[in-house]
């Protein structure tokens, strides 16, 4: 049975990335390429997510909380959290994720609070939110 979708707030976010255990994964498309990203991200566009889920469950291996965003966490965001729900609720590899959040406002809303932005080109992002 695929989970409820739950929405966590920028500052919360900003708390819970001090544990080891979180990942935050953005899934804009090209504007991540000239926008920038919240440090330590994973990238996984949007349009190609589906067909990458085993792809992000190797590399999240370890993390039990996935935040997802993308330019607001209107549509993109919402819609790749319900298809990582549905996939892992289909199938054994549950892969040790127990929450799958989405970030209310998005990069754009992170942005305009004034939270670290990076523009570093790797995938996934080294840096770490201050």
């Amino acid at each position: 049975m695929a989970r409820a979708l739950s929405y966590i707030t920028g500052s919360q976010l900003l708390s819970l990335k001090r544990h080891p255990n979180i990942a935050i994964v953005d899934v804009r498309d090209d504007e991540r390429s000239y926008d920038g990203h919240i440090a330590g991200s994973l990238h996984f566009s949007s349009d190609t997510f589906l067909d990458k889920i085993p792809n992000l469950i190797q590399q999240v291996q370890g993390k039990d909380t996935l935040v997802f965003h993308c330019a607001l966490s209107q549509v993109r965001g919402p819609k790749c959290a319900r298809r990582l729900s549905e996939y892992l609720a289909d199938t054994t590899q549950a892969a040790g994720i127990k929450n799958i959040l989405v970030l209310e406002r998005g990069f754009n809303g992170w942005e305009a609070s004034g939270r670290p932005v990076c523009h570093c080109t790797d995938n996934p992002c080294k840096a770490e939110i201050v």
